[in-house]
């Protein structure tokens, strides 16, 4: 299965595995830096995170239509990538919390503009058949590079005795090598035909054209973001488990480990045995992961809880982007990319700034018991949707 897979899609994970190497390095210590180093609450570590995650979903809107309307694609995900690596360097030379936001936001600004147009890609290099294989070795190559990061970084943490800074440096370089990859490792395919003579734009008419398939599937994954709040609080869960700090960032090694070696598998099983109960699986995953983390008595269990999540994340994050790609127009598809991470990121931003306030007024438990009730909520939907298709 691997061979048939386009050159194209390879090279596009290995961009992603790049940059996720760097920009996992950065989110593996950054609750660390903020919070201790900083001083900062929990809540506003959630309020940060949200509108991060947040910034990087609604920019993917702006970059998904451009790349339909301009019938290039290559070029704005260049743009993107290039932005994040620019800035990268700003979070070491930080020395407060608005320096960090200030670093955190334009970083997930140049995640926004790059992420529909680099699916996008993905999309329109596969074959139908083999679409759930190529988003789902995408999806691996990228969390390869989510626990090599954190792993190098608790490395160099116990080597710099907790030099939170000096680590935060060293994930500059691999920024630079995901940039000279796609610049001169990606060729973008030919532009599609667009026979429906529909144009992209911002407007109710471009809304219609990507179609009543495409809503209900953006209707799902804001219900599992909404689910599915800043993994920043797997990491202030693990520390507050007794677990010692400079092996904290592990939490991102176990979780992007078990992601990574669950997402190709299950984007195979999604082409050959269909979408909708991988992704319920995904979704059962996360009910459970979230009660273990609710109800952890130590790190251990901590460790249990944040591997169920890694599989969670394997089991429907590829998937989402291949329900996107099989139920939006051809010549939609930046487009549509864009306003799914539009509908995500308000979602995210919602979980996440409820989460810090819980966090800080309740505990740690109910977040993930929350957590575990949206869960639900998306099962239900997925349910309901599909009685309603078969009626």
């Amino acid at each position: 299965m691997f061979k048939n897979i386009p050159r194209g899609v390879w090279m596009l994970g290995f961009v992603s595995m790049f940059m996720d190497i760097s920009s996992e390095m950065i989110h593996g210590v950054l609750p660390l830096f903020v919070v201790g180093t900083l001083g900062a609450s929990a809540t506003l570590l959630g309020l940060i995170e949200g509108i991060a995650e947040a910034t990087a979903q609604i920019s993917k809107l702006f970059s998904g239509v451009l790349s339909d309307k301009w019938k290039s694609r290559k070029g704005l995900a260049l743009l993107g990538y290039g932005m994040a690596t620019i800035v990268k360097p700003l979070f070491p030379l930080a020395t407060s919390v608005t320096g960090v936001f200030i670093a955190r936001f334009a970083d997930r600004i140049g995640k926004g503009i790059r992420g529909a147009p680099r699916d996008a890609m993905v999309a329109d290099m596969t074959a139908p058949a083999l679409r759930g294989a190529a988003f789902g070795l995408r999806q691996s190559l990228d969390t390869i590079g989510a626990f090599v990061g954190p792993l190098i970084a608790v490395i160099l943490i116990g080597l710099w005795a907790m030099d939170l800074r000096s680590v935060l440096w060293v994930a500059c370089v691999p920024a630079l090598i995901a940039v000279l990859v796609l610049a001169f490792g990606v060729e973008e395919p030919a532009p599609l035909i667009n026979d429906n003579k529909r144009k992209a734009g911002f407007n109710l008419a471009t809304a219609k054209n990507l179609g009543r398939p495409f809503w209900v599937v953006a209707a799902l994954g804001a219900a599992v973001m909404l689910a599915r709040f800043s993994e920043a609080f797997l990491v202030l869960r693990a520390s507050n488990s007794g677990m010692t700090l400079a092996f904290v960032p592990l939490v991102m090694v176990v979780m992007s480990l078990v992601y990574s070696l669950s997402s190709y598998p299950a984007g195979v099983l999604s082409d050959r045995l269909g979408r909708g109960g991988l992704l319920a699986t995904g979704l059962v995953c996360l009910i459970l992961a979230d009660v273990v983390l609710a109800y952890a008595p130590g790190p251990m269990m901590v460790m249990v809880g944040v591997a169920i999540w890694g599989l969670h994340m394997g089991l429907t994050q590829g998937i989402l982007s291949t329900l996107v790609a099989d139920s939006a127009p051809v010549d939609l598809r930046g487009t549509a990319y864009g306003v799914f991470a539009l509908v995500s990121g308000v979602a995210t931003l919602v979980a996440s700034v409820v989460a810090g306030v819980v966090w800080d007024r309740a505990g740690e438990a109910p977040v993930f018991l929350i957590g575990a009730g949206f869960s639900v909520l998306a099962l239900v939907l997925m349910a309901l949707q599909r009685n309603s298709s078969h009626q």
